[in-house]
């Protein structure tokens, strides 16, 4: 499948490309609140927090997205983060998500970023398959302690 990556930097591009983007989304994070207009907040938030929104699509219709921002810290330097990484399910092992991959790496260089990073729940064995394949290695372990 070909795929064109289109950055969503402004309004304009929020008001065409998020109502599309919705339905791949929320195949990844599930649980964003329901309706377009609570999603459209939640992106709207995360984006005005540095976070930065690429779409792959194939002419109107949106085949995946990655949702990223650039985190500086002591461990590592510069580092592309990626937030959400999602194929639309009907479109997986088509090359969407290579693309999307190759596409942030290529951002990260830009952006003199010394490594391409994100996190994964632990139950998705398919999508840990992909990231080995693309390259990703496991360097640590990520702790979190929930708070009320």
């Amino acid at each position: 499948m070909v795929c064109s990556i289109i950055s969503v930097v402004d309004e304009a591009a929020m008001a065409e490309w998020l109502p599309r983007a919705e339905a791949v989304h929320r195949q990844l994070r599930d649980r964003l609140p329901p309706g377009f207009d609570a999603y459209r907040t939640v992106l709207e938030r995360v984006l005005a927090g540095g976070a930065r929104l690429d779409l792959a699509v194939e002419g109107e219709a949106v085949r995946g997205l990655a949702l990223w921002r650039i985190i500086e810290n002591t461990y590592e330097g510069r580092r592309l983060y990626v937030d959400d990484l999602v194929t639309d399910a009907a479109c997986r092992s088509q090359g969407v998500g290579h693309a999307l991959v190759n596409w942030l790496a290529q951002q990260a260089r830009i952006l003199s970023c010394t490594a391409l990073a994100l996190d994964s729940g632990v139950q998705r064995a398919a999508a840990h398959r992909f990231y080995f394949r693309e390259g990703f290695i496991i360097p640590s372990f990520c702790f979190r302690k929930t708070l009320t």
